[in-house]
């Protein structure tokens, strides 16, 4: 997974969506999330990555429930939040580290 190292180490943050296909309250996060994206534009990036697909990665992190939100920058975990959150908490979270 070199590009997802190279996708979080940049100045820009990244908010990253662990979540599974299965997962309802995953499902809730992607209205939310398109959300937070239209607000914070080009000052974040926003990916999802599906636990099932990136083992690696879930046990890298430790992701042990979903969806767990994390935003990293310059590499680093900056954030971690697990469970359905809100629009105006993630775009405000964000905008601390943009």
């Amino acid at each position: 997974m070199n590009n997802f190292q190279q996708l979080i180490a940049g100045n820009k943050p990244v908010l990253v969506d662990f979540f599974a296909t299965w997962c309802g309250p995953c499902k809730m996060m992607h209205p939310i999330l398109e959300d937070v994206k239209a607000k914070v534009g080009d000052r974040a990036t926003l990916i999802k990555i599906d636990v099932e697909q990136a083992e690696d990665l879930a046990m890298q992190y430790r992701i042990q429930a979903v969806p767990t939100l994390m935003i990293f920058k310059n590499g680093e975990v900056v954030w971690r939040g697990a469970g359905v959150q809100d629009a105006a908490t993630l775009t405000a979270t964000l905008s601390q580290f943009t």
